[in-house]
């Protein structure tokens, strides 16, 4: 189903036991970041749901955190599909991208506060690494668009707030956000720029999509939601906000200001260390009149945004291959959720069709994406289960025969903490492709037959033995017995 807005998406977590509220009273400059680390580092993968703070001391405005990718279940919820037709439905949302919609007035547009009325303090912003990060952050979807062009990019900048009226963005060389704000110095312009705070699940999950520069988030959000999103102007800009958001932030940077930005707990894990990054002036924030708070919980995996990076990334690198680049023996694509979109191990599923087809797609998906590592596999195998992936690995792949190392890439200490050296210097970091394609018949399996095994089950049901889940590797490689 599509959601108009995030509150009815809220109602079907709750209903499927996938988000939980909190009633006792929490303080947002810490326990709701520890709360959350908890959640994921102690509750298992498949029983980890968000987490709703009905009361934030000093506010009365509530708290999400974890709500879109606290399991996969979640995001399947937001795309409304079935855990497995996840990468199905994100292939066909690139295939199919909606243009939005532009409206007059919006919800998220119930209060406007601008001048000395808009004050970051009003917001209940967490401390997202409590007793390290150096202040509260912004971990929301960051608006900012082309001057020429006119094309939008919706991305995830985390912000630390300064004061009331002032942040620091980790707006990054190379990052289209930032590319979008030269645009418009070079013009001897300020640059616009907007937070979104909680707004249409599916704009959440497009925006963590690594699009190529110049694609507007938006459409794929539309194409994921089945119909076109709203969108509304800015108060103090021109630039477009969606409209059923819950709150905005609008704000400006000049050309030269800097400050000191972290440190903060980075996605990889460890913290970040302090840089300087563009400051930027708030000029109004709007909201609905019983507004919402979100932030993703991030910094050590696993995590909101490992999650959500990881499914929406697979989904991209799947359409990429299959449709822009003609790889058609491409089934599946999995990127596991330890360091999310970037630096992450990339999982590939296909048939080869000439000998070295494995790495040569392999090095593809290194050239062209973030990933760290990528390990390419036949289709029998479930790109899920780790496991099986290490079968594949112990019985198809030879090191000396089936590596490519990739060498000299940059990558900054933040990101890839391996890449310091043991003198305590940066160096330049690597990536690796193994080709886990059979190469050759190596006979069956040492499984009985299909036949014999599947009336197994029934004598299992007759011996009065516990009732099995039957794991996908099992049923691929039953198959093929």
């Amino acid at each position: 189903m599509a959601f108009s807005d995030i509150r009815e998406y809220l109602k079907a977590l709750e209903a499927q036991g996938l988000m939980r509220r909190v009633t006792r009273e929490v303080d947002h400059s810490w326990e709701v970041a520890c709360l959350a680390k908890w959640m994921y580092q102690a509750v298992p993968a498949d029983k980890r749901f968000g987490l709703y703070f009905e009361k934030i001391k000093g506010s009365n405005i509530p708290v999400t955190t974890a709500i879109f990718g606290a399991t996969d279940a979640s995001v399947a919820v937001a795309l409304g599909c079935k855990v497995d037709e996840i990468n199905k439905t994100i292939v066909n949302a690139l295939r199919n991208r909606i243009k939005p919609n532009i409206v007059n007035s919006a919800p998220c547009q119930e209060v406007v506060l601008t001048g000395d009325t808009a004050k970051l303090s009003i917001l209940p912003i967490p401390t997202w690494t409590p007793g390290k990060d150096k202040a509260p952050y912004l971990t929301a979807i960051t608006v900012t668009r082309d001057h020429d062009t006119g094309v939008q990019n919706v991305a995830v900048y985390r912000t630390m707030v300064q004061d009331d009226n002032t942040v620091l963005i980790n707006l990054s060389n190379g990052r289209q956000g930032t590319r979008n704000v030269k645009t418009w110095f070079d013009k001897g312009k300020k640059a616009p720029i907007a937070w979104v705070i909680l707004t249409e699940p599916t704009i959440h999950l497009a925006t963590v999509a690594n699009l190529p520069y110049g694609q507007d988030e938006i459409e794929l959000a539309g194409g994921l939601k089945g119909e076109a999103i709203d969108l509304v102007p800015c108060k103090m800009s021109d630039l477009l906000v969606p409209a059923n958001s819950e709150i905005v932030i609008e704000g400006e940077l000049t050309e030269g200001e800097f400050g000191d930005e972290g440190p903060f707990g980075e996605f990889a894990g460890f913290m970040g260390p302090v840089e300087r990054k563009p400051v930027a002036h708030i000029t109004a924030i709007t909201h609905r009149k019983d507004a919402i708070y979100h932030g993703y919980s991030s910094q050590i995996p696993p995590s909101e945004s490992t999650t959500i990076q990881s499914l929406m990334n697979a989904g991209v690198i799947l359409y990429t291959l299959n449709d822009l680049l003609g790889e058609s023996a491409v089934e599946d694509v999995y990127i596991d959720q330890n360091f999310g979109g970037s630096l992450a191990h990339a999982i590939i599923a296909m048939t080869p069709q000439f000998p070295g087809h494995g790495k040569q797609v392999g090095r593809t998906v290194a050239d062209v994406f973030s990933v760290k590592r990528v390990t390419v596999v036949d289709p029998d195998i479930d790109i899920r289960d780790s496991f099986h992936i290490d079968w594949a690995m112990n019985s198809r792949y030879s090191p000396k025969r089936d590596t490519v190392i990739i060498d000299d890439i940059f990558m900054p200490l933040g990101m890839d903490p391996s890449v310091r050296d043991a003198y305590g210097k940066v160096s330049q970091g690597s990536k690796i492709v193994c080709d886990a394609t059979s190469k050759f018949d190596a006979g069956s399996f040492s499984l009985p037959s299909k036949e014999l095994m599947e009336k197994a089950l029934v004598s299992w049901k007759e011996c009065g033995l516990p009732e099995l889940e039957i794991p996908k590797r099992a049923k691929l490689r039953i198959d093929k017995s």
